[in-house]
């Protein structure tokens, strides 16, 4: 099971001015099989969670289909953003989720078109294709503002946070997600460390968008 590994954090928990805006930053550690960090801990999100209002304005982002790819592999993007699909590879894609916050099926189409699909729902939505069994893609769906990717070496940092009780969020596609409470405070917080442990991850071929295994044998 992944564990947070510790929180080590200057707090100093002085009266907190409500417009005050902080920042919450720290290390993220993705720990595989050899015990090392994950050489993909960039594709990790880290993000806050909590009762208090965030306006959060949509965006536009698009994710191409190429070399049997979905590129980025991982992308967050706020309530009620709007991702596209164009196709680059010269056969035909199908782009689908079965996910309860974003379940569609956009349908075959061939190079050089793309199909949008808006995400109102936030959540971890997978996203596949009905051609390429190995083909997946990651939409992380945030409330608000506050989440990052980490850098290269697990290095994070989460701008704008008004001071108040949260929740702390942290997710690779290999370990399961951890959660942790914690009190930001007008100092904000530093030196946090956390730990996804993706030692005992085994892959499993998803079904496809019928519900049934993939067909062996294709050409492509």
């Amino acid at each position: 099971m992944p564990v947070l590994a510790g929180i080590v954090a200057a707090l100093g928990y002085g009266p907190g001015d409500a417009q005050q805006r902080s920042t919450v930053s720290g290390r993220l550690t993705v720990l595989d099989a050899d015990n090392k960090q994950a050489r993909d801990v960039g594709q990790a999100v880290v993000w806050l969670e909590g009762a208090t209002a965030h306006a959060v304005t949509p965006d536009t982002v698009s994710v191409l289909m190429s070399d049997k790819e979905f590129r980025p592999r991982v992308v967050v993007v706020p309530v009620g953003s709007v991702i596209s699909f164009p196709n680059d590879d010269p056969f035909n894609h199908n782009v689908f989720s079965h996910a309860p916050e974003a379940t569609f099926d956009l349908g075959l189409y061939g190079r050089g078109h793309e199909r949008p699909q808006r995400f109102d729902e936030p959540g971890v939505v997978r996203i596949y294709c009905n051609v390429h069994p190995r083909m997946i893609s990651f939409v992380i769906v945030r409330g608000n503002g506050w989440y990052t990717q980490p850098s290269a070496d697990g290095a994070f940092s989460i701008s704008g946070v008004p001071p108040g009780s949260y929740t702390l969020h942290a997710w690779h596609e290999r370990a399961e997600m951890v959660r942790q409470p914690v009190a930001v405070t007008a100092q904000g917080m530093t030196g946090l460390a956390l730990e996804l442990d993706a030692r005992g991850y085994e892959w499993i071929q998803h079904t496809n968008k019928h519900g049934r295994p993939y067909r062996s044998g294709r050409r492509y």
